[in-house]
């Protein structure tokens, strides 16, 4: 079945008993057991849920692997990942990462005895690189607020012949436009708050593996930890799900008509998306995605005020986040990435003036007359 149909059909209306087309909202917190000696599926909500595990088995059915789950939101599925870990492993991250993920890295990770280095660019890097204190590679790709591209398969490749993990935050591509386990990864997790959701009403992560040993630790960890999904929530994301196509058809076809109109605007200093850094970055990306999705980034020239042409956004909101169906424009440096020391956002590229957009489903028309007159404003 093409993901199309998958995403609508997944949850098929005779898995429950009065052939509901959406799975019915299990609020219960326990469960009556047969006997001592007997006991069902169900015992208590934080191990196990009815509409949450329905959700747990459409996402692994949209990923093609038997394992996935759901968690309170996409950093509790990061963090969970993490916790996989031990005293004394490294973990190498791309440098440009959510900064939510940094701050764990930054902070949590020396509590744990864990220690972490940043990659300025993943597609470099060397078996020679790579230590035996390594334990797991982690991937942003396309990357936050950059939009780098990591060649997944490439590192893979490398990664188990060291016996190490490739985890893919897959967030920004969605199973929709990129498919890591095809590629080798071992771990994929999202923040289903974005675009998997859709409509910014919810907050919620999710871990898929195809390894039933790590599937075993994960639910165990899912169930001591209790950063679950609740039963609202994963009735919210099922219904957000089935419209995860045509919205991101409509968002990337907006996109490319305001990449296209940004690139012949004098105002544009810099302009980040999937494939941009690079000739070979392009490569990669058209390799293991079949689109380039709806989150770019800019940096405007000297002879235009970045301030006031956010100001003067109409359509446009600024706010944090991404993936829901309204356009939104962020200011990585204070509103995203703060964790990061205002040096090291230097370094790796985040300048103060960089602006992040995620583009949603209005008309695209509105989107780039919404562009066009905050930068005439926006002139100095």
């Amino acid at each position: 079945m093409k993901i199309e149909s998958l995403i609508v059909q997944g949850i098929p209306a005779k898995n429950n008993e009065n052939g509901a087309i959406v799975p019915p909202i299990y609020l219960a917190s326990t469960y009556v057991q047969p006997s001592i000696e007997e006991h069902q599926t169900y015992a208590y909500g934080r191990g196990g849920n009815p509409t949450r595990n329905a959700l747990e088995e459409l996402i692994s059915k949209i990923e093609g692997v038997d394992y996935g789950f759901a968690f309170a939101s996409g950093m509790a599925a990061t963090t969970t990942a993490f916790n996989l870990f031990k005293s004394g492993d490294k973990i190498l991250v791309n440098s440009n990462v959510y900064g939510g993920t940094y701050r764990y890295l930054d902070t949590v990770f020396q509590q744990q005895e864990l220690s972490y280095e940043l990659v300025d660019d993943f597609n470099l890097l060397s078996e020679e690189d790579i230590d035996t204190t390594v334990k797991a590679l982690f991937i942003e790709t396309p990357s936050n607020p950059l939009l780098q591209v990591t060649d997944i398969q490439r590192l893979a490749a490398i990664a188990h012949q060291k016996g190490i993990l490739i985890i893919v935050d897959n967030t920004f591509a969605t199973p929709y436009l990129q498919k890591p386990f095809e590629l080798g990864a071992d771990i994929v997790l999202y923040s289903a708050t974005k675009y998997l959701s859709g409509h910014a009403d919810i907050i919620a992560g999710l871990l898929t593996v195809a390894d039933s040993g790590l599937a075993a630790r994960i639910k165990h960890l899912q169930n001591t930890l209790g950063n679950v999904l609740s039963p609202f929530d994963s009735y919210s994301l099922i219904r957000g799900i089935k419209t995860l196509s045509v919205r991101m058809d409509r968002q990337e076809a907006n996109t490319v008509k305001i990449l296209a109109f940004l690139k012949e605007h004098e105002a544009i200093a810099r302009l980040n998306y999937p494939g941009s850094a690079s000739p070979e970055e392009a490569a990669i990306q058209k390799k293991q995605t079949r689109g380039n999705g709806s989150v770019f980034s800019i940096e405007l020239t000297e002879e235009y005020n970045p301030l006031k042409f956010v100001e003067e956004l109409d359509v446009f909101d600024l706010a944090v986040s991404l993936g829901g169906v309204e356009s939104l424009v962020c200011h990585p440096s204070t509103m995203t990435h703060e964790s990061y020391a205002i040096e090291l956002q230097e370094k790796i590229g985040i300048s103060v003036g960089l602006l992040r957009f995620a583009i949603g489903i209005e008309h695209v028309d509105d989107l780039i007359n919404d562009l066009a007159q905050a930068l005439d404003l926006a002139k100095k």
